[in-house]
């Protein structure tokens, strides 16, 4: 997964619409303040008074919510990741043809990118600060196994003569990747394109290529 940005931040200040809401609402309001921050200004760049100040809050009183701003990124990353990992897993089990269980694999990955647009985009941008930040050795483990899914069902495909021979796993997954995530800096949720067409037309090229014949 390798992309860019997600978006412009949101463009209200919404400490002043959650003064009624419960612990675990406020919570997640902060959570996607923060996430479209790291987002777009990047994580280092991002203080904590920066999160406040966006909610229309103090900045002591982030920390009734969160202990820190790296807790913030954790559980960010945690909602998107976990899920991620446990549908891919379980998309490659339930699949017995190749072909089938790898369209349905880059369906699901542009659901998500539909989904969770910021999340993903601050997975792009900071992925490089995530292998060097202590605690957050998981991000590049749940990469891992999420690479050794795709890569598997290109084996199979391959092995069972749906897919060409010739071609390298390895390189073809990094294609796919790139390809599917980077889609991110200009798909919007409520754009002209839906997720499900975007999906269609990406197979379309990939299975067919350009050519006619």
């Amino acid at each position: 997964m390798a992309a860019g940005r997600s978006g412009q931040p949101a463009t209200t200040r919404r400490g002043s619409r959650a003064g009624g809401h419960s612990g675990s609402q406020r919570r997640s309001e902060l959570l996607g303040i923060a996430a479209e921050l790291f987002a777009t200004r990047g994580y280092a760049q991002t203080t904590v008074r920066d999160i406040a100040d966006e909610a229309g809050i103090l900045s002591g009183s982030l920390y009734h919510h969160f202990s820190s701003k790296e807790e913030m990124l954790d559980e960010i990353l945690r909602e998107f990741l976990d899920p991620l990992l446990e549908r891919f897993t379980a998309i490659e089990k339930q699949g017995e043809n190749p072909e089938q269980v790898l369209d349905e694999l880059v369906r699901h990955s542009f659901a998500a990118i539909h989904a969770s647009p910021v999340a993903v985009a601050l997975y792009q941008n900071e992925l490089t600060m995530f292998s060097r930040q202590p605690g957050f050795e998981y991000v590049g483990r749940t990469g891992k196994k999420i690479e050794k899914i795709w890569l598997t069902v290109l084996k199979a495909g391959q092995k069972s003569g749906v897919f060409r021979p010739d071609v390298d796993v390895h390189l073809t997954y990094r294609f796919i990747r790139d390809a599917i995530w980077s889609t991110v800096r200009w798909y919007r949720p409520r754009g002209k394109y839906k997720h499900e067409a975007v999906a269609v037309q990406f197979l379309l090229v990939l299975h067919g290529g350009l050519h006619t014949a």
